[in-house]
């Protein structure tokens, strides 16, 4: 299976982007999924996660009240909605499965990531 995130790109402080996460090999619908990020010298973070069903969600306290995640499973995709965007948003974002811990390690499949980049 591989992992697709699209979306990213340059936006001003306050801006919105919408971000896709899309699944080949094996439907994306029956899969935990979640969205980390990288920002240069520093660690992967969490930033968001969704069960299969839709029915649960997790944000970190970064993004909380900012960001959304929802999944359409009829079109095999995850989205990651994110609104007030901040320069310290500025990251590649990755989308990763099966699982909707906060920790990189409980999750076996990665996309490649998208950059996304907020200016001042």
């Amino acid at each position: 299976v591989q992992l697709q995130a699209s979306g990213g790109g340059l936006v001003q402080a306050g801006g919105s982007l919408r971000l896709s996460c899309a699944a080949t090999g094996r439907p994306l619908s029956s899969w935990n999924v979640g969205w980390f990020r990288q920002s240069l010298g520093k660690e992967r973070e969490f930033v968001a996660s969704i069960s299969w069903t839709g029915g649960t969600e997790f944000y970190a306290d970064s993004v909380k009240g900012r960001f959304i995640i929802s999944r359409d499973n009829a079109k095999n995709t995850v989205h990651l909605q994110m609104h007030s965007l901040k320069p310290e948003d500025t990251a590649v974002y990755y989308c990763a499965a099966d699982s909707l811990s906060k920790w990189t390690t409980d999750y076996g499949y990665w996309g490649q990531g998208t950059q996304v980049t907020v200016s001042s």
